[in-house]
């Protein structure tokens, strides 16, 4: 039997198959509210057959925002366009849906990536006021950002509880707090972006604590039985910033909490940063802290191949993989997966006639 078509569950959520779609950010909302492309694309994605579904990273305020063109959870007007989203697609889809919460601190007020994606000067269209741990710029040349006051540091973490609260008020199963690809969770934990002298600053301690407010501040708003994750950047790819061992050791400061699940990613900090790109080249952080931990630990990073994941997930590596251009370029990669490892995953009864074993049954 294949173990990547076992179940798995991530707290008390079952899932069907350890195939996980990554939040992707699509930009094309408006004024953080989503739109039909997101009915289209959420739609077209939960009849993959995969075994969880991660909406994109979800800002947590205006100011959150990667882009003006991303999603957002702060009001009620962008609750009502994501509830009109979640409907549309949970008429035809059974898969779980997870929300991923998320501020991207000095890496926000950005161009759409298919526009060149530079930094937008505050004082110009689309543009605001961004903010980090230190008045440090992603990029020489960006717009310098302001430096968190601890009372702002306090809103941010409300900011958080209350989009959660509006998460589970949805009826999302699950919820992703994002702290990986330089935005503002990963700033804080770098000392390449976190220059303080405060509380938040400096030690590992303080470079963490905000990290563990924020899924405390969660934890409380949504109960201890609800599935609460994150996503790390692993390492920093850079000397002398974060690295696997501080993550690990993070990893187990949030299992100590009851953390649900950790989602294994890289890099995004720093510019500098040096990237062996390759076949599983992030699976070994994964590994790492799968072997030191018991958190559900997914596994991300150019797995592309049936028989890649199910090593992957064989050997003990990771719990689970998740995919993201993978499965924008094949979104019925987990059929073509189950067809190559002997395996079944739910299908909408208006497609059974492609499955590969109905074909049998009918055909011979």
């Amino acid at each position: 039997m294949s173990t990547l078509f076992t179940p798995l569950s991530l707290g008390k959520l079952p899932l069907d198959n350890r195939i996980i779609i990554a939040p992707m950010c699509q930009y094309s909302a408006d004024h953080g509210k989503a739109t039909h492309w997101h009915d289209m694309h959420l739609g077209n994605l939960a009849q993959s057959g995969a075994g969880l579904l991660i909406v994109e990273a979800t800002a947590v305020e205006p100011e959150g925002r990667i882009t003006y063109g991303d999603l957002g959870l702060w009001d009620d007007e962008t609750e009502t366009a994501l509830a009109k989203t979640l409907t549309a697609v949970r008429s035809h889809s059974d898969m779980p849906i997870a929300i991923q919460l998320a501020h991207a601190g000095r890496k926000a007020s950005c161009e759409n990536p298919w526009d060149g994606g530079a930094a937008i000067d505050p004082a110009h269209a689309n543009g605001w006021q961004v903010v980090a741990p230190s008045a440090v710029p992603f990029r020489d040349g960006d717009p310098i950002p302001e430096a968190l006051s601890k009372s702002r540091i306090a809103q941010i973490v409300s900011a958080f509880a209350e989009s959660a609260q509006r998460s589970v008020r949805l009826g999302f199963d699950a919820i992703e707090i994002h702290a990986a690809h330089g935005y503002l969770l990963h700033q804080f934990l770098s000392p390449h972006a976190n220059k303080r002298d405060d509380e938040y600053g400096g030690s590992f301690e303080n470079r963490t604590r905000l990290v563990l407010e924020i899924y405390d501040a969660i934890r409380d708003a949504v109960g201890t039985d609800y599935p609460v994750g994150i996503r790390i950047s692993a390492t920093d790819w850079v000397d002398d910033g974060w690295d696997i061992d501080q993550s690990v050791a993070l990893a187990k400061l949030l299992e100590d909490r009851g953390c649900d699940f950790i989602d294994v990613s890289s890099g995004g900090l720093h510019i500098d940063q040096k990237i062996p790109l390759g076949p599983n080249y992030q699976v070994p952080f994964a590994a790492r802290i799968k072997s030191e931990t018991s958190l559900p630990t997914i596994a991300v990073g150019l797995i592309t191949e049936a028989e890649q994941a199910e090593a992957i997930t064989f050997t003990g590596q990771a719990d689970a993989i998740a995919l993201a251009r993978g499965i924008l370029y094949d979104p019925r990669w987990p059929w073509h997966a189950a067809a190559a490892l002997g395996a079944e995953v739910k299908a909408a009864p208006q497609y059974l006639r492609c499955q590969p074993r109905t074909l049998k049954k009918l055909f011979g």
